[in-house]
């Protein structure tokens, strides 16, 4: 272990993100109301430019006005290139109600990106006496995002998750597909005559969770966009799971579930993780640094595995 320790991401649910855009208000209710953990009101990529000042309304009044309960509520501003984005940050937070919890920045490409948005946070916070802080998310989808990952996973203290973005990312980074997430299908290998379809977005996931375990930031993954294909979101969530996600954008209301099923660890893994701690606590009271469970070995890096699941538990339950 480094001498410097590896900070512990926020305890809050974030199993599912769901996105709807900032012109359609009569949603706002119907997302308040979904199992997800983080609702996202867009004003970037899902509205267009005329209805955008009129989508800013909109959320600023259902800031004030809808019921969000527990909801950790998130609003996608526009990128940085555009002449959208002061104005979103400048009328959210001097108009908009305390209920709002998170900025989420798009298209990030460097830490001086979320430098920008933290100063402006930060003076309108001053000014107006808001007394809860602005959280941000930063979407990594351009080469230049995932180049840059880590000092953008360490550009603010005020970061608290980070999301890979595959339609831009793939964009950006020249990719042949025009399919947003999941296997694509020129991307596989050939054995005796048989195709294998591996993961074209792997090695970004796990450039991003590592950066964001290194310094204590939700890693999340993004859209699927085929909301048919139930079974495609499954496996690409189980994979993101498994890599250390810790949830999975919904575009559709109907991923809501799927997602929340992938990243709730069942009642099984819990009780295994459960029985590993105190078969390890009885190995350390009889003097023993490993022991054996189940037919397999488990140690000290075994109790830290099974503390995670745990803890996923015990938060989602509180």
């Amino acid at each position: 272990m480094s001498f410097r320790v590896q900070p512990a991401a926020p305890a809050r649910p974030n199993r599912c993100q769901l996105f709807g855009p900032g012109s359609r208000p009569a949603i706002f209710e119907k997302m308040a109301a979904s199992a997800a953990d983080v609702i996202n009101l867009d004003l970037e990529d899902s509205v267009a430019p005329d209805d955008k000042a009129q989508a800013r309304r909109n959320i600023i009044e259902a800031s004030h006005n809808v019921d969000w309960n527990t909801k950790y509520l998130s609003v996608r501003i526009n990128g940085l290139d555009t002449p959208y984005w002061y104005r979103d940050v400048v009328e959210l937070l001097e108009d908009g109600s305390e209920r709002i919890d998170q900025i989420m920045i798009p298209k990030v490409g460097c830490a001086a990106d979320v430098y920008a948005v933290d100063a402006l946070v930060s003076a309108i916070e001053a000014a107006k006496g808001r007394k809860k802080r602005i959280s941000l998310e930063v979407i990594i989808e351009s080469a230049a995002g995932i180049a840059h990952v880590e000092e953008i996973a360490a550009s603010s203290p005020r970061l608290q998750a980070m999301s890979l973005g595959a339609a831009d990312f793939a964009a950006s980074m020249g990719m042949a597909t025009t399919g947003i997430g999941g296997t694509q299908e020129n991307y596989y290998m050939l054995r005796e005559g048989a195709k294998y379809w591996s993961d074209p977005w792997h090695w970004a996931q796990a450039a991003i969770v590592a950066a964001c375990r290194t310094h204590g930031i939700l890693p999340v993954d993004g859209p699927f966009g085929d909301f048919s294909d139930d079974e495609g979101f499954r496996a690409q969530a189980l994979r993101s799971a498994t890599l250390g996600m810790v949830g999975k954008w919904a575009i559709h209301p109907k991923q809501v579930t799927l997602a929340n099923e992938v990243f709730t660890p069942s009642d099984e893994a819990v009780a295994e993780a459960r029985e590993i701690l105190a078969a390890m606590e009885k190995a350390k009271a009889e003097g023993a640094g490993a022991t054996v469970y189940k037919g397999r070995l488990v140690d000290i890096a075994s109790i830290r595995q099974a503390e995670v699941i745990v803890r996923q538990s015990e938060m989602i339950k509180a």
